[in-house]
């Protein structure tokens, strides 16, 4: 194969791999990816706007010092200065480059601190699940509604069906209303180790400590599959612990609780003779 006919391959292996990118539903990670995932949840649009607000804030002071130095380096070469300046003080510059700084840190951290305390403000919940990590899957609870229980075991390759992610997919899915604010209490087996519950599309990534109950919240805007893994190495198993989150309308999900309370109410009775 000649270098233009590898040129012409790889160009379209771009090509193919932007248009399937574009394709994408939201909720996964894609080929050449190198954003953020569309933000499905209020939280995580605004940690986008934050960290796009950082970006050009830190992108301006990499070029400004970049060609100041360049310029500095041409004015102020040997060749150019035989009697360099003796000047030591420049109460301006100086007042300057303390106050600008200062400035700077406090546009970023006015809009940081706000989101903050968003991230931590459980006020306003509309209901409340649990996420226990163990080696390795995931187990949930459903406290406000009779205490459904099941765990989330990932799906092998040859248990996919179309249109479900490899790696991702879980056999039960955690179903939850769009629309709410939802707390996620978060732990992990008391005998096991230290994971983390994520998904990156909803902006939450909380840590499952053995015998420490951790807390956050999420609200989803739309309905949709949305996909996550614990992002804490805890072990051989670490790369197959996904999460597998369906977000439903209120209706839907009212009527999956009750067919929820059948299915697993056997995981229920196990779990009360366990406790």
């Amino acid at each position: 194969m000649t270098k233009i006919n590898i040129f012409l391959t790889f160009i379209f292996s771009l090509v193919v791999s932007s248009n399937q990118a574009f394709a994408n539903p939201k909720g996964q990670p894609y080929e050449w990816q190198i954003g953020f995932q569309e933000a499905a949840s209020p939280l995580m649009q605004e940690l986008i706007n934050l960290h796009d607000l950082v970006f050009w804030i830190i992108t301006v002071i990499t070029l400004f010092v970049f060609f100041l130095m360049a310029y500095v380096c041409f004015k102020f070469s040997a060749k150019r200065n035989k009697e360099p300046s003796q000047t030591t003080h420049h109460s301006l510059l100086e007042v300057a480059w303390t106050v600008i700084p200062c400035l700077i840190l406090i546009v970023m951290a006015i809009p940081s601190f706000k989101l903050l305390y968003k991230q931590n403000d459980l006020s306003n919940i509309d209901m409340t699940i649990k996420a226990t990590g163990y080696t390795w899957l995931w187990g949930y609870e459903y406290p406000d509604h009779d205490n459904i229980t099941f765990d989330a075991v990932m799906l092998q390759d040859d248990e996919l069906e179309e249109g479900q992610p490899r790696l991702l997919s879980t056999d039960n899915h955690l179903v939850l209303p769009v629309g709410k604010n939802i707390k996620v209490q978060i732990t992990s087996d008391p005998s096991g180790v230290i994971h983390s519950w994520a998904v990156p599309a909803l902006g939450v990534k909380t840590d499952a400590v053995p015998g420490r109950l951790n807390e956050t919240y999420i609200r989803i805007d739309e309905p949709g599959m949305y996909y996550g893994q614990c992002s804490e190495l805890c072990g051989p198993g670490h790369g197959f612990m996904p999460i597998t989150i369906k977000a439903v309308s209120a209706d839907e999900f009212a009527a999956w609780v009750e067919t929820a309370k059948e299915e697993f109410a056997s995981n229920k009775e196990d779990l009360i003779v366990q406790k």
